[in-house]
């Protein structure tokens, strides 16, 4: 061992001392290692460079440095730093001290730190830290795009935070990177531009290269998402905002053809032909004919142009004067529903943004309205009543007596002279005979009859009408029976001996009522007027006219989209309690129910209306609901089929279709086999 460390010394020595020597007198060096250790080499550049260094235990090999001429003691250095990363191992300067150590390790150790200002230092292969931080691209984005770069043992970070990149590596890459990085960090061609008009209304322009730039690519073919450019008009301030997703030249051609299409034209008054899709014409020309006279009057006046109500441009106003002296001429062509505007070009480019914001699709209001009535209905009657008809067999003079109580088909009177004319319940009598009355003829001679009768009637009704109309729009339906009433009757005297009698009718709906006018704000409540109303025929046969049962609501009310709301209701419980019965004998214990009839009625009635308003917004929302509608109508259909019969034909009722069949070719125009 002490022998090897000898051999090593005057190895060293000889290979050295020429080249010391030299380095005492010039500041050059001459390097010339050949399969050199690692330590010896470290030892050399020590002594040349005057640096401390301090070797990881890891840090094991050879080095071969070999220069044809003499070099600097700052490039020796630099050399030898290249030396070391080519075997590995990387030099980390801390404090005035050089440790080398194993490249892996070295991002471990304290380096020179960087800041997003500071240039990379040209130090070669030195370990160093540096931040970038990025302006337009994500740092997060450009961390796979970097990382191959970079030696696999050193890192690279993302903030995203602060949208920044750090980076432990060599010196010299940390230059490379920086350049790299900076032509990366550049403003998005994806970036929205800017285009003004002059002339041309903006809203016209962006239709028509949207057509011409966003379906078609080059050559009229199709383009490609990659290739896309979208185009949307400002109508306020008349600008066009673009913005291309490839190619950075389209949008020069762009500005090309917008500056061709933005020119004036000869003619003071330029015809123009909107067509709507969603407005009426005829209502919309209205608005658009006093829009365009209250901006002519306030040409005329002294205001300031950025009063006038339809823009805030400073050349507004001498447009809006000159509308004075030129009028333009607005026409609805209701067959096509479109406007035709005459107007010099000012004036129909703020005319054509009021048509743009008021042809919207208007939202629709699906209303569905609840009607839950539940009543019970219970009586009961129990009652004798007797009587005693004939005459004295002295005298031969006629008597009668008795109690009668209740009306037509319950009393006793009646039963006498028609015993099919008894009401409902049971009935029992005791009958002798029959006894002839002066003036009424011959009757049964009905000596007591006892009447029972109890009744329990309920009934659950639910009404669910429904209806679909557009924002701002009445909608109606009616679910009944047209009924005549009388409204007066005379006798129409002429020719003939007898008058000939005449009737008054007026005719009325009875049944289900509902109107709805909804108003949606731009929260999205609804502001509802409401009338609903729900009538029934109670009893015809009143010669006084028809007796009609009617409950109605008349209101306005607020409700959010798809909220359920009470509107009214009825809660009725009535009890009627009735006694008839002969004074001081029906107050007699026991015997007094001889002469007693009593009835009882206990009357229960629960009717809600509830309402639930659903806003459909798109023809999606639309569907959806028709949709389930139709499939539910579908369903019941199919529960109502007729079973085989065995001795009667089979018969098939009416289906809807399936909604994804195809419409049936007529067979008028089928196409021929």
């Amino acid at each position: 061992m002490m022998r090897r460390s000898i051999m090593l010394a005057l190895l060293w020595l000889i290979l050295f001392a020429p080249f010391l020597a030299r380095g005492a007198t010039a500041d050059t060096v001459t390097l010339n290692f050949v399969n050199a250790d690692i330590d010896g080499v470290v030892k050399a550049l020590s002594e040349m460079t005057g640096k401390n260094f301090v070797l990881d235990a890891r840090v094991k090999g050879v080095v071969n440095i070999v220069s044809a001429k003499p070099v600097s003691r700052a490039l020796a250095y630099d050399v030898f730093l290249a030396a070391l990363r080519l075997q590995g191992f990387a030099a980390v300067e801390d404090r005035g001290i050089v440790k080398i150590v194993p490249e892996s390790e070295a991002k471990l150790h304290q380096s020179p730190m960087l800041g997003p200002q500071d240039k990379p230092q040209v130090a070669g292969d030195r370990m160093q830290t540096q931040v970038f931080t990025l302006k337009y691209e994500s740092a997060a984005q450009l961390v796979p795009t970097l990382r191959p770069l970079i030696s696999p043992n050193n890192t690279i970070t993302a903030n995203q935070t602060s949208n920044s990149l750090v980076i432990t590596d060599y010196a010299s890459n940390l230059q490379r990177l920086e350049k790299i990085i900076e032509a990366l960090d550049q403003p998005s061609n994806s970036d929205p531009v800017i285009i003004s008009l002059n002339y041309a209304s903006a809203l016209d322009v962006a239709q028509t290269i949207n057509r011409l730039f966003t379906e078609t690519g080059q050559a009229g073919q199709p383009a490609d998402a990659s290739q896309r450019l979208l185009v949307v008009a400002d109508p306020r301030s008349n600008k066009l905002l673009a913005r291309s997703s490839g190619d950075p030249s389209r949008l020069a051609r762009l500005r090309q053809f917008v500056a061709m299409l933005d020119t004036p034209t000869s003619a003071a008054g330029n015809i123009h032909v909107l067509h709507l899709k969603n407005a009426e014409a005829a209502k919309l020309a209205e608005t658009l004919r006093a829009i365009h006279g209250g901006e002519a009057s306030a040409g005329a006046g002294s205001r300031p142009a950025a009063t006038s109500p339809l823009g805030a441009s400073a050349n507004l106003g001498a447009a809006t004067a000159a509308a004075a002296s030129t009028p333009g001429i607005i026409q609805a062509d209701t067959a096509t529903n479109s406007i035709i505007i005459t107007a010099p070009d000012a004036i129909y480019n703020n005319l054509r943004a009021v048509v743009e914001k008021l042809d919207t699709r208007r939202v629709q209001v699906y209303v569905e309205a609840l009607i839950a009535e539940v009543t019970a209905d219970r009586a009961a009657e129990f009652g004798i009543q007797w009587q005693k008809l004939g005459g004295l067999a002295k005298s031969g003079s006629q008597s009668f007596g008795g109690t009668n109580f209740g009306g037509t088909g319950q009393n006793i009177v009646s039963i006498a002279q028609n015993p099919g004319a008894a009401g409902q319940g049971l009935n029992l009598g005791i009958i002798n005979g029959s006894v002839t009355l002066p003036g009424i003829g011959a009757v049964l001679d009905l000596g007591v009859l006892v009447r029972a009768l109890e009744t329990d009637a309920n009934a659950n009704i639910l009404s669910t009408p429904t209806l679909l109309t557009l924002d701002n729009e009445e909608a109606r339906i009616v679910i009944g029976q047209n009924v005549p009433f009388i409204t007066g009757q005379y006798a129409v005297s002429g020719t003939q001996t007898t008058p000939t009698p005449f009737q008054t009718v007026e005719r009325r709906d009875v049944g289900l009522t509902l109107k709805i006018k909804p108003q949606i704000s731009e929260g999205g409540t609804v502001r509802l007027q409401i009338y609903q109303e729900v009538s029934s025929i109670q009893d015809s046969t009143n010669l006084a006219g028809v007796i009609t049962n009617k409950r109605s609501i008349e209101s306005t009310v607020l409700v959010d989209d798809g909220q359920i709301v009470v509107l009214g209701g009825l809660m009725q419980d009535q009890v009627n309690d009735g006694m008839n019965k002969v004074p001081l004998l029906g107050d007699i214990p026991g015997v007094g129910a001889l002469f007693k009839y009593g009835t009882r009625e206990h009357k229960k009635t629960n009717l809600m209306v509830f309402l639930r308003p659903t806003l459909l917004r798109d023809t999606q929302a639309a569907d959806a609901l028709a949709s389930g509608r139709y499939d539910y109508i579908v369903g019941e259909q199919g529960k109502v089929k007729q079973p085989p019969g065995l001795l009667l034909h089979d018969t098939l009722g009416p289906e809807l279709p399936p909604r994804a069949a195809p419409t049936a070719v007529p067979p008028a125009v089928a196409a021929p086999r």
